[in-house]
């Protein structure tokens, strides 16, 4: 599978990160903290962009200080946000704070009234889908409405002008109502799109059984979708097409924190499919990209160049599976 172009549109949220600094500190410890562009939609376009792809963001932010601060980040960034519009009242934008550091690491997610959850049909129909060559959406996006209603939307939308649809299954507990809810949204959007990347763990929710996840991914592809990435932490990935399956091994790093694995293996696999990789190929990128990051301090800074990422990739052997 490829992709006719590197102009992507990206459904979902744009937050802020607090990292406690110096690397390695405890949040409880912290006097002070590092702060950089969050959300996992965004953290996906600062990856596409920095290797040299287009990001389109769609998605609302809060009309404070902290959401002019995500506003000033996708400019800093290079991610159009045309369609990233300032909501008022109560609404507040995401913020987690994120220890670097691999044992005993924290994550503490705000989510109270995210900002993100206001977007609605209108904030997607006012998108020209055909200048974009793929729609990415993660799972946050489901979890509550407007959003949910406005995603589907935006998935009819992109499916009429012709674009594939990318689904990060990105299974955030904490964001839903219950757990049923998002199994059953989850398997709706699963449905729906070409693509679904996401780990054991997420295609094992979405399957009802955590022992049946792979079974999940070879389902969805058996039913219309073109290719699905099963990642398996540290034992590689399996990847699902219509073709045949492909297993793939990670890239070794000596990892400063367990988190940005996803977003910046995203951008990495998109970027190669749009740059005509084959889909081993663009997994294996993904699973580099990934690598770097987690090897790095904060996460949207932490996603590689173009030129870091080939000299990474140049420096080693390409993994086998476990």
């Amino acid at each position: 599978m490829r992709l006719k172009g590197n102009r992507f549109l990206i459904i979902g949220r744009a937050g802020m990160d607090f990292y406690p600094d110096p690397p390695g500190t405890k949040t409880e410890h912290a006097t002070r903290f590092f702060a950089c562009l969050g959300g996992s939609s965004a953290n996906i376009g600062v990856a596409i962009v920095k290797l040299g792809g287009q990001a389109d963001l769609v998605t609302c932010v809060s009309d404070d200080a902290i959401g002019r601060f995500a506003l000033n980040e996708l400019d800093k960034y290079g991610i159009g946000r045309a369609h990233v519009r300032s909501v008022g009242g109560e609404a507040r934008n995401s913020l987690a704070v994120v220890e670097t550091r691999v044992e005993d690491h924290q994550s503490v997610i705000y989510r109270n009234g995210a900002a993100d959850f206001e977007m609605t049909t209108a904030d997607v129909e006012a998108v020209d889908y055909t200048a974009h060559d793929a729609l990415i959406t993660t799972g946050t996006v489901f979890a509550a409405e407007p959003s949910r209603s406005a995603a589907f939307r935006g998935f009819e939308l992109a499916r009429a002008a012709g674009l594939p649809l990318i689904f990060d299954i990105d299974y955030r507990p904490y964001s839903w109502p219950s757990a049923q809810v998002a199994a059953e949204v989850y398997s709706r959007a699963g449905a729906m799109c070409d693509v679904i990347v996401g780990n054991d763990v997420e295609f094992g929710f979405m399957a009802g059984d955590y022992d049946r996840g792979l079974d999940k991914a070879r389902d969805l592809v058996a039913k219309g979708a073109r290719l699905a990435v099963y990642k398996m932490g540290e034992e590689g990935a399996v990847t699902i097409t219509p073709e045949g399956e492909i297993t793939t091994g990670i890239y070794r790093t000596q990892a400063l924190k367990p988190t940005g694995a996803g977003d910046s293996f995203m951008g990495g696999f998109v970027s190669g499919l749009a740059d005509g990789l084959t889909v081993s190929e663009a997994v294996l990128q993904g699973s580099a990209a990934a690598a770097m990051v987690v090897a790095r301090v904060g996460c949207a800074p932490a996603m590689p160049t173009r030129a870091e990422l080939d000299d990474f990739v140049s420096a080693q052997a390409a993994p086998v599976p476990a």
